[in-house]
C-alpha cells in the first residue's frame, strides 16, 4: 500500500476502511484471541483459516529500523517542520487500521480467557488442565501428521526439542510460584512471537515455562484493578499488578520482531529439521498439565476420570478445527 511519489498521502479519514471490514477483522481477532488463550490452538491457525495469515506476516514484517526512524523524523522539526501525514503514511504502510481492529479482537478475546481460566485454575484444576492436555495431544497428533522427516539431523532436531519441552515443562512446574521479571519478560518474547506461527501455540509454551498460570492470573488481577479504579478504587492496585503484565507485553513486542523472524530464518534454511523441533515441543509439553494437576490435586480415581474425560472433549474440539481447517499445510509456514 505504497503512495505513489507523485501523490500526496492519503488523509486519515480517507483511509478508514467500511465498518464491515472493521467489524470482520476484529471477530477474526476475538476467535484468534481465544486460540493464543489457550494452550494446544494457535492464533497463527486461526488466521490460515481465516485467509489473513498473509497480511497479516506483511503487516509485521513492515515494521524495519528504517520505516521506524522516518516516522519519528516526521514527528520532529528535524526536516523542517512536523509533518504529521508523512508519519501516517508511515503507519498505512504498517496496514495500521487492519491491525488496530485485530488487536483489540484479540486482546478483548485474551481477557475474558485468561478470566475463565483463572477461575478454573481455582476451581476445577483437573478439568482445565485434563482439557488443555487433550487439546495439546490433538494439536501433536495433528501436525505429526503433517511433517515429513527424511535425515538424521532431522530426527536430532526432533529428539532436541522434545527432551528440552519434556523437561522444562517439568522444572517449571514444580518450580516456585512465578519467577523474576527477567522470566515474565523472557516468556512474552517467545511466546507472543510463537503465536504468529500456525500449529504452534503461544499459551503451550507459556505452559512450558511455567508462566502460563501465573499470567493469567496477572492479568486478570490488572483487569479488576482496573475496573476498580474507574469506580472509585485506589490507583496504587493498577500501579502493581500492571508491572507483569508491561513486562510481558514488552517482551512479547520484542519478540514479534526479532525471534519471530529468526525462526522464520531458521524455516528459510533448514525448514523440516526446525518444523521438527517446533512439533517436537508440543509432544513433549504433554508432561506439563499432568504435572500441574498432580502437583496440585494430586491423582486419586476420580481426579483421573474428570481428567480423562476432559481430555477427550479437548481433543475433539481440537480435531473438530483441524477438521474445518481441511489439511494444515506446513509448507504454508
Amino acid at each position: 500500500m505504497t503512495t505513489p511519489p507523485d501523490q500526496d498521502p492519503p488523509t486519515v479519514l480517507g483511509s478508514v476502511p467500511p465498518l464491515r471490514a472493521w467489524i470482520r477483522t476484529f471477530l477474526i481477532g476475538l476467535c484468534m484471541g481465544s486460540a493464543d488463550g489457550v494452550p494446544g490452538v494457535s492464533g497463527g491457525t486461526i488466521a490460515l483459516i481465516a485467509g489473513v495469515y498473509e497480511r497479516l506476516i506483511a503487516a509485521i514484517t513492515a515494521v524495519t529500523p528504517g520505516r521506524v526512524i522516518r516516522f519519528v523524523r516526521a514527528l520532529t522539526p528535524l526536516d523542517g517542520g512536523v509533518d504529521l501525514r508523512g508519519a501516517f503514511a508511515e503507519l498505512l504502510e504498517l496496514d495500521i487500521w487492519f491491525l488496530l481492529a485485530l488487536v483489540a479482537g484479540v486482546g478483548t478475546a485474551v481477557v475474558i480467557v485468561t478470566h475463565i481460566v483463572t477461575v478454573a485454575s481455582q476451581e476445577t484444576p483437573a478439568l482445565l488442565f485434563g482439557f488443555f492436555f487433550g487439546l495439546i495431544a490433538a494439536s501433536a497428533v495433528v501436525l505429526l501428521r503433517s511433517l515429513t522427516v527424511e535425515s538424521p539431523f532431522q530426527i536430532g532436531a526432533g529428539v532436541l526439542g522434545f527432551l528440552l519441552a519434556f523437561y522444562v515443562s517439568g522444572v517449571s512446574n514444580t518450580a516456585a510460584d512465578g519467577g523474576s521479571l527477567a522470566l515474565v519478560f523472557i516468556a512474552g518474547m517467545i511466546g507472543v512471537s510463537a503465536m504468529i506461527l500456525p500449529g504452534i501455540s503461544g499459551s503451550l509454551l507459556l505452559v512450558i515455562l511455567g508462566q502460563y498460570d501465573r499470567m493469567s492470573m496477572a492479568l486478570a488481577d490488572f483487569v479488576d484493578a482496573l475496573i476498580a479504579l474507574v469506580t472509585g478504587g485506589p490507583a496504587e492496585d493498577v500501579t502493581t499488578t500492571a508491572v507483569p503484565v508491561v513486562t510481558f507485553i514488552v517482551g512479547g513486542l520484542v519478540g514479534l520482531f526479532t525471534i519471530a523472524r529468526v525462526v522464520r530464518r531458521a524455516l528459510e534454511y533448514n525448514r523440516r529439521a526446525t518444523l521438527a523441533f517446533l512439533v517436537a515441543l508440543v509432544v513433549g509439553a504433554l508432561r506439563a498439565p499432568v504435572v500441574k494437576v498432580r502437583s496440585e490435586v494430586g491423582f486419586s480415581t476420580d481426579v483421573l476420570i474428570a481428567f480423562v474425560a476432559a481430555a477427550a472433549i479437548g481433543a475433539a474440539f481440537l480435531l473438530a478445527l483441524d477438521w474445518y481447517a481441511v489439511d494444515l499445510d506446513l509448507d504454508k509456514i
